[in-house]
């Protein structure tokens, strides 16, 4: 059966940058495939959305079978796939003196063999549909972070994944693009916080517009990436941050 609505497949959909997305997706006419690791989270966010234009499936995006089958119960429920949003992610601050090979690996896992598997999954259903790749990558690709190396290294990758799939499969009529968002008021922001592990005061300080973002305007911009609006835009990394990667009042 292939609907007539487009439709977005959203890896860690059930909350956060992921979940706005969705939101933005089914307000612009779409339905959204929510795919995530729990059920019972996936029940509650898609009993939030509007109800027909969503649905769960449960996928652990560093397991190349349960991603293979989250595309194919794709494939045969909605017969389609217009975008990917690859939003699956976790952040573990960590000394690096300290870290282990698993701990680094894990990251490595999610953010960057996870996006793969799940944009090679997809790739065939997104040929025919000529349609678009957004990656989650951040405003740690850019910069060195005390404590982060996992993290750095896994979404600077992402921007080099992104730019080389842009690459092969634009001849084909796909196009791959990343966001890479500054700090923004998540559920795993505020965990940081409330943990010590983040201090919010010198970011803020840092940043010209002087605020956290939202989940929704980081769902905005990843909107004009995966739809038509951005049709001759492949292979760029749009930084939404509020400035904070190119303020330079240091002094």
């Amino acid at each position: 059966m292939h609907l007539t609505r487009p439709v977005a497949l959203i890896t860690g959909g059930a909350s956060g940058i992921g979940l706005a997305f969705a939101r933005r997706w089914i307000a612009d006419g779409g339905l959204a495939v929510l795919a995530d690791l729990d059920p019972a989270r996936l029940d509650e966010a898609v009993d939030g959305l509007e109800p027909l234009r969503s649905r769960g499936v449960v996928c652990d995006v560093t397991n190349q079978e349960s991603v293979d089958a989250a595309v194919a119960d794709v494939a045969g429920a909605e017969g389609r796939i217009d975008a990917v949003f690859t939003s699956a992610g976790i952040a573990r601050p960590q000394p690096s003196d300290r870290i282990t090979d698993d701990a680094f690996a894990l990251l490595l896992d999610i953010h960057v063999t996870g996006a793969m598997r799940v944009c090679r999954a997809a790739y065939p259903l997104l040929r025919e549909r000529r349609g678009a790749i957004v990656n989650v990558a951040s405003v740690a690709a850019f910069a060195g972070m005390p404590g982060r190396a996992s993290y750095t290294a896994a979404k600077a990758a992402v921007g080099g994944l992104t730019r080389t799939l842009a690459v092969e499969w634009g001849p084909h009529g796909v196009r791959v693009n990343a966001i890479a968002p500054g700090y923004v008021r998540t559920a795993l922001t505020d965990a940081l916080v409330a943990d010590g592990r983040l201090n919010a005061a010198p970011i803020l300080d840092r940043t010209p517009l002087g605020r956290f973002g939202s989940p929704e305007e980081i769902a905005e911009a990843a909107h004009f990436l995966a739809t038509p609006a951005s049709s001759f835009v492949t292979g760029h990394t749009l930084v939404a941050d509020g400035g904070l990667t190119v303020g330079g009042d240091w002094y």
